[in-house]
């Protein structure tokens, strides 16, 4: 059986010298097999050393073991997972993962890392994305690629299946460690792979491709919404001026502000602050009207005739309006 991983990777013009991020699971080993046999000498891998469980030191010497086999450099970060007070512990991890893979690519000079997550890791995302009541972002599932940290983060194998990747590693032997965290039903990720989609399965068997295909038009459509959003952002300026703003229908201002607040302060505005945003803009016809919300974690605040959004609580003091 030919590994399914070097299948999709056949078919990928790769950009080399390429990172893997190897956890040592199943998954990201065939992954690591199929790249250090495709592109020999040009690859290398990335471990991250959570601590967050005893196993994570066995975790790290089996990838030693494994990349020394396969003639592949490994680079490994250590990070402490571990979540604040009223965070998720599954964001907390993957937010902690992304900034040390990062930061080891660049500290290698590589610029490219290639992620093992796979078809079946894309439709727990997008049933995660619809349990929270996302958007068309949230729909479009995760893209093939991605920037973060200054490094570009790619997703190969989005259309193999995860049965077909474990097929091959039980075939051909290729030793793998299981991490227990994942039997853990105290995380959703969990509960949906191990409840939901054998029930999926067994309901609507091709749900992989069609999921995919929502994901792929869901995609298209928030391009679509980003372009006009870019349109609009620059012709209401930055800060964005509040008469361009009130020129915009109310669906299309929801739009630009959402784009504007994401693009350039990486916030997200709850349904309810952006709602109240939109009253407050709609109501502002006067220039001594003043607006002062809380969105996500800063404030929107007017000033003079712009908008400006804060990180942090506005002066006490805000700026005289005319």
């Amino acid at each position: 059986m030919e590994n399914p991983a070097a299948l999709a990777l056949a078919s990928w013009v790769a950009p080399l010298p390429l990172a893997i991020a190897y956890s040592g699971g199943a998954d990201s080993t065939a992954l690591l097999h199929a790249a250090a046999g495709r592109w020999p000498g040009q690859i290398e891998a990335l471990h991250v050393h959570h601590g967050l469980q005893p196993a994570a030191d066995d975790f790290e010497a089996h990838c030693l073991a494994t990349c020394a086999a396969l003639g592949v450099p490994l680079h490994v970060g250590h990070v402490d997972a571990r979540h604040a007070p009223g965070e998720s512990p599954e964001d907390a991890a993957r937010r902690a993962r992304y900034a040390t893979l990062a930061a080891l690519a660049r500290a290698h000079g590589l610029n490219d890392v290639a992620l093992a997550q796979h078809a079946d890791d894309q439709v727990e995302t997008m049933l995660i994305a619809l349990s929270r009541g996302a958007g068309l972002d949230g729909l479009a599932g995760m893209p093939r690629q991605m920037q973060r940290h200054g490094v570009n983060f790619h997703r190969p194998l989005l259309e193999v299946q995860a049965v077909a990747l474990r097929e091959w590693i039980a075939e051909s032997g290729a030793g793998h460690m299981d991490d227990p965290s994942n039997a853990d039903l105290r995380y959703t990720r969990n509960r949906i792979r191990l409840q939901l989609l054998p029930a999926l399965a067994a309901t609507l068997p091709q749900f992989r491709e069609t999921f995919a295909r929502s994901a792929r038009n869901a995609a298209k459509a928030s391009r679509l919404l980003a372009e006009i959003a870019a349109s609009d952002i620059a012709a209401a300026g930055s800060p964005p001026a509040l008469a361009a703003l009130r020129s915009l229908p109310r669906g299309r201002l929801a739009n630009v502000l959402r784009h504007w607040l994401k693009r350039e302060h990486d916030a997200v505005p709850s349904e309810a602050q952006l709602e109240q945003l939109l009253d407050q803009i709609e109501a502002c016809s006067t220039r001594g009207h003043r607006i002062r919300l809380k969105v996500a974690d800063g404030y929107v605040q007017r000033e003079d005739d712009v908008l400006r959004w804060y990180n942090a609580r506005p002066p006490s003091q805000p700026a005289a309006l005319r």
